[in-house]
């Protein structure tokens, strides 16, 4: 459970990452000592958003404009004990969510959703200076409901999709749908070898209980080395089983005995103000072979004014690609690329290739302004054709030290219509999209 080094490349949204993944937050502190701590924490999320355009994802045929809130609230109990005998880390949260208003762009959620679940229950003991042979933490070993990820998540980033009532209430989480407050998954078994540093590697098994991932079951292997200058990995994903009933419904029963071999790197080649990511997904089904991958590259302007980073990516996914667990790690675009196409438009890294050119600028310490530009071409169109283009500018402001804030403003041009194929309501004309995101944490 692993996620790879960016030396070289500053990271984006740190405080939003930090907040869905629920580590290290800022906290009541109930208990504490010399060898240990009992901490009550609170992180949560709030948007309001809005939509000149719909999607036809769950069948809707109506267009027009679209608005709607949505938040989410995890709270709960977090504690570590130190001992000669190793080092003892343990949460159990809860996390309540809703959606309000006219439901998501998609049609996800209508608006009605609320609940509250079971989030994080793990406990997890790592070998502290145990096993000097193996380093710091050399050996950690988890179990109960807790995320995971590989890599920046571009198979594997939690199991963060919430959908609400939009495809029937079977597959209701709660809403949030965009803001993915819930990432745990259900049951988790993770050992891993080695430390921060050098060669190390993870077993884990996982158990989705997500409708919408077909509560996919499934056993990870991953090995990696972690230098100065880059991190190499490779991985093997194993379909173990699906609930039927789903899988069926979202055509994803082939996720049972489904193989994935994944390699990557990430790192700066040892340039300060260079990045470099890439990553090789193959996929192994019953009815043949898929396959994913990009390349990325970035330069940070070091000694100009904002210190202006400026990235481009290119990835590609086979026609029939199951993105699986992709996940939001390296902020905006990974790997939910754009914030129209990657949750209401389409297309939802299958069937795509896929550009982008990304700007960050920083002109103080607690504020960061980014643009984000993507060109989507459909590889099949024989079944429908999601191409098209979206521009998203955005700014991240850390407010004080527990709040932050992020305005986005979108525009998406499809180049179909539903009526033409494609998936927009009411033409094809430009959407303009708007959100504004606070993210807690006390």
């Amino acid at each position: 459970m692993h996620t790879e080094h960016t030396s070289g490349r500053r990271i984006l949204l740190p405080v939003i990452l930090s907040l869905t993944v629920a580590s290290q937050a800022s906290a009541w502190e109930l208990a504490s000592g010399s060898n240990g701590h009992l901490n009550f924490e609170v992180n949560g999320a709030a948007g309001i958003f809005h939509s000149d355009k719909r999607y036809n994802m769950d069948g809707a045929v109506d267009a027009g404009d679209v608005s709607w809130r949505e938040a989410y609230l995890e709270y709960g109990l977090h504690f570590g004990y130190r001992s000669t005998l190793g080092r003892w880390d343990g949460a159990l949260t809860a996390l309540s969510s809703g959606t309000w208003g006219d439901g998501d762009a998609a049609g996800f959620s209508n608006g009605s959703e609320r609940e509250t679940e079971l989030e994080q229950a793990w406990l997890r003991w790592s070998s502290d200076q145990l096993l000097s042979a193996l380093g710091a933490d050399g050996l950690v070993i988890s179990a109960g409901r807790q995320a995971a990820t590989l890599g920046d998540g571009f198979i594997l980033g939690t199991d963060m999709v919430s959908m609400g009532r939009g495809l029937g209430d079977e597959f209701d989480r709660g809403g949030a749908y965009y803001l993915g407050g819930r990432t745990a998954f259900d049951r988790t078994a993770i050992v891993t070898v080695g430390g921060a540093e050098g060669w190390r590697g993870d077993l884990m098994y996982l158990r989705s209980d997500n409708p919408f991932q077909a509560e996919m079951e499934m056993a990870v292997a991953n090995i990696e080395h972690v230098g100065e200058n880059a991190t190499f990995g490779l991985s093997a994903l194993k379909g173990l089983d699906v609930e039927q009933r789903y899988a069926e419904a979202l055509g994803l029963e082939e996720r049972d005995g489904m193989k994935v071999y994944s390699a990557r790197f990430q790192g700066n080649a040892g340039i300060e103000q260079l990045f470099l990511s890439g990553e090789y997904a193959h996929q192994r089904v019953d009815s043949g072979t898929e396959n994913a991958w990009y390349l990325e590259t970035g330069w940070t302007f070091t000694e100009r004014a904002w210190q202006p980073a400026l990235t481009y990516r290119y990835s590609q996914f086979s026609t029939g690609y199951d993105p699986l667990f992709y996940g939001f790690t390296r902020g905006f675009g990974t790997w939910y690329q754009g914030e129209v196409a990657a949750n209401y438009a389409g297309p939802f890294s299958s069937n795509a290739k896929v550009h982008h050119l990304g700007l960050l600028l920083n002109p103080r310490e607690d504020l960061s302004i980014g643009l984000a530009a993507f060109d989507f071409s459909t590889r099949d169109t024989s079944e429908g054709d999601l191409s098209g283009q979206e521009l998203d500018l955005y700014a991240e402001w850390a407010a004080t030290d527990h709040i932050s804030l992020i305005p986005l403003v979108g525009l998406f041009s499809p180049e179909k219509s539903a009526a033409e194929g494609g998936t927009q309501l009411g033409g094809r004309g430009d959407n303009l999209y708007a959100q504004l995101l606070m993210f807690v944490s006390f």
